[in-house]
């Protein structure tokens, strides 16, 4: 009874009512089903029979656990028990067996449990994904499946058998002999439950014999090759329409090698591309022929058709998948030929490109996808990676005689890293162009700040992908590159000089004047809701089912440079089909994520006792509010503003400490979790960059997300200040509810460095993983955090530019040296370019 836009406590109490009075139906055993206990319970209220509770485990806990169990027990009810536990969920063999022996001796000594009525689900996983470590789960779940039941007497074994055949989704013949072959072991070794679709199961025995073979050496990894080989026959089993209707899609396939090739490159089709290398490759006297030849041919009509804007980004990116599988079929064969005859067998690249994301950030994406559209312009691309320090880059840069520099960064400190990049290749007397890219960088801070600390080379900004090509070009180009940087330099000059007026235009207040001027509320008609607890709540695992209705796909569909919002771009002329195809990508890859469970998202967030002290939010460590536990800093706008508009501070959202109100706040980190490095860099490893950064744009996404849903649970539950709140979740991406949840580094309040405090507080690394860069990013990169305001006038603003008598004041709030204070603020102060350089140079 869960879905995202179901009163699912109200409609599990309307079901079971109605079952109730159907005597055919109310004498069958009913299973209730939800995430949310409270709606289990309301269900197990209304059931006269004997139920069955899916699911209760330990993944919050012995306590949560022995508490449902207890409840479950009292109603009468059988209760199937998940393998997960606080370290997550359980994917080995030995993983599962010592959950389950746990939570039987836990369920039978402390809670008193029948063991006839306990159903153990081992957790049934996706086999035959191509990720290696996903082949041994069909054993694993058989052989669990036999310790349990001879270990652990009376207990019953289910599991839903659909999740293994996930990767032949739309291949009916395949997935109903899989979940066929697979019953037949699992029965063999104990199991005596599953949901299985009965009307689309095969009988063992009647499966014919090739395809029973197949299934069996998948199911239980009998050979390396298994995956490879059904997926080879998989095609001649599927009947029906689907299989009519690919033999239509096949005529390209009687063109010749060279189209065929071209085809396969701009559709993004991989199924065929190394038999129509291999034939190629017998055509030509060189395998370095090949590519230089029908690849690059091919990946030219790419580059036509997207420079054209008939092709886009995740298109560009498919393209770029068959091209490096069809490299990296020909490099042993290069390879061979170096050796025998002294050849380089090298592909001579158009120029070469060192790109990385700067010391203490964390994210990659836009890099990457900038990387994969050089490399479709056959650009040899040096990817350092995430996190680089300086010295890295530039001795790289030099050993390998790179053409272009290119640096990344999403966070504000990384734009004072890109200036101290800049200003190291000026003194080591570098002169390649050096590119700028990344969400917080611009053309007005490349021109004021990072343009004038690389004077012997060039700095330029490249707004996004699409522009990267063009601008790469024309500064490797001897015929070109002069041009292009005397341009620049003179756009840079107006943007400075432009800049420059503009700040001198601007008034701003004394902070004096400005803190008289701040955001005034009524506090005397206001009683804040004291939080339903205080310290710190651990969710150790969260399922990403829960959080997918939560998911803004317009942020997604941004990241691969559709402009538009969702999903009224699908109607766009232009972009609608190809952002239509990369969210049908998403959402395919999207499913997979949820039924094989790839990821394990995590959170801790906590409320304190607060009041506010002048532009500061004091913590206290108990409601007596005597003892301070400690403090977020606050920066206020100081721009002169119209119409008595007020000059805002996040601290002018709770009760000032001589005000006699006791306010709180509360603070939160959540993560989608370390495994997205993990699973995009095997898809990086497989030459497959599409789906390694779709993993990752979703991996953000469901952050996001989480972000989202627990701010609806705080507000609801855990301080719930708002319990009537029914806002569907397009009103909560317009943000239609009360109080917000400001971030560091954000524009609300630009120091990262008051991530420290708040980690400090939750204990975020040690308890859930996430962990702060020496530049405040957060690691893993799809992680968020954030404070929790809940006063009804609490709103997002920007500080914009502060003077020097705030950062000053500000430097002694903190307790911090003013020039470390001005490095980390370096993005908003209002200091001269010169000044600013020269505290950047000490």
């Amino acid at each position: 009874m869960d879905e995202g836009l179901l009163d699912s406590e109200k409609a599990m109490v309307e079901f079971l009512n109605l079952v109730a009075a159907e005597p055919d139906i109310a004498r069958v055993p009913v299973m209730v089903d939800s995430s949310k206990f409270h709606v289990i319970e309301a269900g197990l209220k209304c059931i006269q029979g004997k139920p069955i509770v899916n699911s209760i485990s330990m993944k919050e806990g012995v306590e949560k656990f022995v508490h449902d169990a207890k409840i479950c027990r009292s109603y009468g009810a059988a209760v199937v028990v998940m393998a997960f536990d606080e370290q997550g969920q359980a994917d080995s063999f030995e993983r599962k067996v010592e959950i389950c022996t746990r939570a039987y001796k836990v369920l039978t000594e402390q809670v008193g449990f029948p063991p006839e009525d306990i159903i153990f689900d081992p957790n049934i996983f996706a086999v035959a994904t191509g990720i290696e470590e996903h082949n041994g789960y069909g054993v694993a779940f058989i052989e669990a499946t036999r310790t349990i039941r001879e270990t652990l007497p009376h207990a019953h074994i289910s599991g839903g058998v659909s999740n293994l055949s996930f990767a032949f989704r739309g291949n009916e013949p395949v997935r109903e002999a899989m979940h066929a072959v697979f019953l037949y072991h699992c029965i063999q070794a104990g199991m005596d439950m599953g949901i299985v679709n009965a009307g689309q199961l095969s009988v063992y025995d009647e499966i014919r014999p090739e395809l029973r073979e197949l299934c069996e050496d998948v199911v239980l990894n009998r050979r390396d090759d298994s995956t490879e080989r059904l997926l080879e026959a998989a095609e001649r089993f599927k009947t029906g329409g689907d299989a009519k209707a690919r033999v239509a899609d096949l005529t390209w396939r009687e063109a010749s090698v060279a189209k065929r090739i071209e085809h396969a490159l701009v559709n993004g089709i991989t199924e065929y591309i190394l038999a129509d290398t291999e034939e190629a490759r017998q055509g030509v006297e060189r395998p370095l022929h090949v590519i230089e030849g029908p690849l690059m041919a091919g990946m030219n009509v790419v580059g036509d058709l997207f420079g054209s804007g008939k092709m886009f980004l995740p298109q560009v990116v498919k393209s770029a998948r068959v091209m490096k599988q069809a490299v990296a079929y020909l490099e042993p064969y290069m390879e061979a030929e170096k050796l025998a005859n002294g050849g380089d067998g090298k592909r001579r690249a158009a120029g070469k490109v060192l790109m990385a994301t700067v010391k203490g950030d964390v994210h990659d994406i836009g890099k990457n996808i900038v990387g994969v559209v050089l490399a479709c312009n056959n650009y040899e691309i040096i990817d350092l990676g995430v996190m680089v320090p300086t010295q890295k880059i530039l001795d790289t840069a030099r050993r390998e005689n790179v053409d272009i520099v290119g640096l990344s960064g999403l966070i504000t400190p990384s734009l004072d890293e890109m200036v101290h990049v800049a200003g190291e290749m000026e003194r080591e007397g570098f002169d390649v162009p050096l590119l700028i890219g990344g969400a917080t960088t611009s053309r007005v801070h490349t021109a004021v700040k990072i343009h004038p600390a690389y004077a012997r080379g060039q700095a330029i900004y490249v707004t996004d992908a699409s522009r990267a090509v063009g601008v790469v070009s024309s500064l490797i180009s001897k015929e070109t590159r002069g041009a292009t940087i005397e341009t620049v330099r003179a756009e840079y000059r107006k943007v400075a000089d432009a800049h420059a007026r503009s700040e001198l235009d601007k008034q701003r207040l004394p902070l004096a004047k400005a803190r008289a001027n701040a955001f005034k509320i009524d506090w005397s008609g206001y009683a804040p809701k004291k939080p339903s607890f205080t310290g710190t709540r651990v969710f150790a695992s969260y399922e990403v089912a829960d959080l997918v209705p939560y998911i803004d796909w317009t942020p997604f569909l941004q990241t691969y440079e559709f402009k538009g919002r969702y999903p009224a771009i699908f109607e766009d002329p232009n972009q609608g089909p190809a952002a239509r195809a990369l969210f049908d990508d998403a959402q395919e890859m999207l499913a997979q994520i949820v039924a094989e469970r790839w990821f394990n998202p995590k959170a801790i967030l906590g409320f304190w006792p607060a009041n506010s002290v002048g532009d500061d939010i004091r913590l206290y460590t108990g409601e007596s509010r005597t003892e301070v536990l400690a403090s977020f800093h606050g920066l206020r706008q100081q721009l002169s503003k119209r119409d008595g508009r007020p000059n805002t501070c996040l601290s002018d959202f709770i009760a000032p400490a001589g005000s006699g109100i006791a306010d709180y706040v509360g603070g939160f980190v959540v993560t989608a979790g370390l495994e997205e490095v993990r699973i995009a860099e095997r898809f990086e490893r497989a030459n497959d960059d599409y789906r390694s950064i779709l993993v990752k744009a979703l991996a953000d996404r469901i952050a996001e997300a989480f972000a989202e849903r627990m701010h609806e649970r705080v507000r609801r539950e855990f301080w719930g200040y708002a319990p009537d709140e029914t806002f569907t979740p397009e009103d909560l991406v317009r943000e239609e509810y009360d109080g917000i949840r400001p971030a560091p580094g954000y524009p609300s309040q630009p120091d990262h460095t008051e991530k420290v405090t708040l980690f400090d507080l939750l204990q975020a690394e040690r308890r859930i993983g996430v962990k702060l860069t020496e530049s405040y990013a957060m690691w893993p990169g799809s992680s968020v955090s954030g404070l929790y305001l809940a006063h009804p006038k609490a709103h997002y603003f920007g500080v914009a530019k502060v003077e020097r008598d705030q950062v000053e004041d500000y430097s002694t709030r903190k307790g911090m040296d003013v020039r470390e204070v001005e490095r980390w603020l370096g993005p908003i102060l209002n200091y001269d370019p010169a000044r600013y350089l020269a505290a950047a140079a000490e």
